[in-house]
């Protein structure tokens, strides 16, 4: 460890960066390696922010992805500029989703090559328009991926300039300017496979398919551009593998990481700033040119002292878990591992996610609570131990949809522990023997599960309301106050370079990247 490793080395620095998570890390590391001096002030005792893996088993060498979990919209242009040790691995199988029909247990399985998956749509759907329709609508998606997602490391285009890059008016209506309900009820007839489409548009976002805010559409269009394809692949080493990544290669480069600082006001007059942070000893200040706020807009604000946002809120529970074996489905035509490698879909059909939603929204838990499960262990083993890996052992992360903050306010143990249960219970219904029976237990017999429910998040990890995106997600473009790169704040050299910037939201380095070109930018004129 270098010898100025843990604490600031100088009074002045040419940018102080507030908050380690993984877009101030791919920040800092920008920076230095562009010789300017770096400090990076982490209120916690280690970086990564909601991007860690961590062991939560007592005993056990199972080392997680607790909180983040899979890689989609990380642009291989940030591996390859700052020269990452860090790999992902794709899915064959994109997803599952069991369902009975007719008093039949069966299911969609979405993978395994293009036969495979016709035959699924076919043998669901009693023929092949469904999948002739997915065929189409995600053709057209792809193409939209290829546009948009380049732009993300680029200064913000206007609206008109990537409505012209799209270059498809039915793509752009569809994706940016009607609900993303209407297409899905034009495109698809079958109520499965509508509520597979629809579950990207509502990932930490409480929306109904039709909410005339487009927020879901917004969520949607995030989900379906990453790398250019969609593809959400697993981080091998788990997310703590990114993080650790990018810390080695911001101190390498010369940037200061100092754990235990927490920043707790910034004075700014536009060109310079004095930032105060608080340790164990007390109170100091160190001052830059540039202050790059790797938080949320709401602790943006606080630092600042000016009016903070509209509140955020989160609307998702998840789950942890590690099991001795996977557990057998009722659905024998689909082996578990191929059903937990991919996205495996729990009440997830049209109709039960706008139920879920209207009863959410009418301040009740859902009945059947929708959530989404997928096995990292499967596609990559690293993450457990030999002992664990030669006995057959696996993890399942679980996210919950459609469960507001607000449902949690009265009592956030018991309102998580209840809407746990109901939970398991949805998935158990698919299962040929019970979860609880494959749960493996930590070294003093508890069960090897966690529940994590938005207002958790907010205490844990400081996401306003619980809120994954930090906020709602923006357009990836250029509207009022945006600014050129997405990250700017009202004073010039204070950025925002958190998931609440532009282009913003899921693990991506592009606020990160965007906050250090436009430092840069900046220096040069």
């Amino acid at each position: 460890m270098p010898a100025h490793e843990g604490r600031p080395g100088h009074r002045t620095y040419d940018a102080v960066i507030v908050g380690g998570g993984h877009n101030g890390l791919v920040a800092a590391a920008y920076l230095a390696r562009a010789g300017r001096s770096v400090l990076v002030l982490e209120r916690l005792d280690h970086t990564g922010g909601a991007a860690v893996s961590t062991r939560p088993f007592a005993g056990v060498d199972a080392r997680l992805s607790r909180y983040s979990y899979l890689v989609s919209l990380l642009p291989r242009k940030i591996v390859r500029d700052l020269g990452l040790d860090f790999r992902v691995r794709t899915r064959d199988v994109s997803s599952y989703t069991p369902v009975e029909r007719a008093g039949r247990p069966t299911g969609l399985l979405v993978g395994g090559g293009e036969r495979r998956t016709r035959e699924a749509f076919a043998r669901l759907t009693g023929g092949e328009r469904e999948y002739a329709a997915w065929r189409r609508f995600y053709g057209m998606t792809g193409e939209v991926a290829q546009r948009v997602f380049p732009t993300l490391t680029e200064p913000l285009p206007s609206r008109e300039e990537l409505r012209r890059r799209v270059a498809d008016e039915e793509a752009w209506r569809t994706l940016f300017e009607e609900p993303i309900g209407v297409a899905i009820e034009d495109r698809f007839a079958d109520d499965l496979v509508r509520g597979v489409v629809l579950t990207d548009a509502l990932i930490g976002t409480f929306a109904d398919a039709h909410d005339p805010s487009l927020k879901q559409n917004r969520c949607f269009l995030y989900h379906v551009i990453g790398g250019g394809t969609g593809a959400w692949d697993v981080p091998v080493g788990g997310m703590g593998a990114l993080t650790d990544a990018l810390a080695t290669a911001a101190r390498e480069a010369g940037a200061v990481i100092a754990t235990g600082h927490e920043a707790v006001r910034i004075d700014t007059d536009g060109r310079t700033a004095e930032i105060t942070y608080r340790t164990a000893d007390g109170e100091a200040a160190v001052a830059a040119r540039h202050v790059l706020v790797n938080a949320s807009p709401q602790e943006l604000a606080a630092l600042t002292g000016d009016a903070p946002p509209p509140p955020a809120e989160g609307a998702q529970l998840k789950v942890n878990m590690l099991l001795k074996r996977l557990p057998r489905l009722r659905d024998s035509s689909v082996n578990p591992r191929e059903a937990f490698s991919g996205t495996f879909h729990v009440a997830e059909g049209y109709d039960q996610l706008a139920a879920a939603h209207a009863q959410a929204a009418a301040g009740d838990l859902p009945a059947a609570p929708p959530s989404e499960i997928y096995c990292h262990s499967l596609t990559d083993p690293t993450i457990l131990g030999p002992g664990l890996v030669a006995q057959g052992y696996h993890t399942l992360t679980l996210f919950g949809l459609h469960t507001p903050a607000r449902l949690f306010a009265r009592d956030n143990d018991a309102v998580r522990e209840e809407l746990l249960k109901s939970t398991l219970a949805q998935l158990d219904a698919h299962l040929a023997e019970p979860l609880a029976d494959c749960l493996a237990t930590d070294a003093e017999g508890r069960p090897c599960i966690e529940a994590r429910s938005p207002l958790d998040l907010e205490r844990d990890l400081r996401l306003p309301g619980g809120n994954i995106f930090h906020r709602e997600l923006a357009w990836p473009y250029a509207q009022e106050g945006t600014g050129r790169w997405g990250v700017e704040t009202r004073q010039a050299n204070v950025l925002l370079c958190g998931a609440g910037a532009v282009r913003g939201g899921g693990v991506s380095g592009v606020p990160g990247h965007n906050a250090a070109m436009a430092v840069l930018e900046a220096d040069e004129e």
